[in-house]
């Protein structure tokens, strides 16, 4: 990932809070809202029950046709490893790792397809790109995953979300 300033990094993880709130009320059967005029109903959204699933899944994104004619670095496999810690998963560019949080405190608020889609943005990002690693280009490969793999309907919620927030997409 690019060392350049990540000025956006706080917006995009503001946006994505409020989006897996959502997403956590649509799963306990509040699946329909409304959203600047528009009465959506909200895709399910997988959740993984351990690291052998999270990269079970990141396999399977990353294999896919359109993903790899898309983006180069589809090609490069990505592995999933457990992180310490329970505040954040990232990306590991140099080694092409995920790293997520397991369950701690009652909770596995990274295990979901939402948080693995964010890191396999960062793992698309273009050889020898001095992009911002949440900058606009970011944002849009991310809707893009979530456009095309959990649907238009989470993409629109995520997309006016981060809007609403500032962040900036290509």
């Amino acid at each position: 990932m690019s060392t350049d300033r990540d000025s956006q990094r706080s917006r995009v993880y503001e946006a994505e809070s409020v989006v897996r709130k959502v997403f956590d009320r649509a799963d306990k059967g509040a699946r329909e809202l409304e959203l600047f005029g528009s009465t959506i109903t909200l895709p399910v959204e997988r959740k993984f029950a351990s690291v052998d699933s999270v990269q079970d899944y990141a396999d399977r994104v990353l294999a896919l046709n359109w993903v790899r004619e898309r983006w180069p670095g589809a090609a490069v496999p990505v592995t999933v490893r457990a992180r310490a810690g329970a505040a954040a998963a990232h990306y590991e560019s140099g080694a092409a790792t995920i790293a997520v949080p397991l369950h701690t405190r009652g909770t596995a608020w990274a295990l979901r397809e939402l948080v693995v889609l964010h890191e396999l943005a960062h793992h698309l990002e273009p050889d020898g790109a001095a992009l911002a690693p949440h900058g606009p280009e970011f944002v849009d490969r991310y809707l893009v995953l979530v456009d095309e793999i959990i649907g238009g309907e989470a993409a629109f919620v995520l997309r006016t979300t981060m809007l609403e927030n500032g962040v900036r997409i290509a």
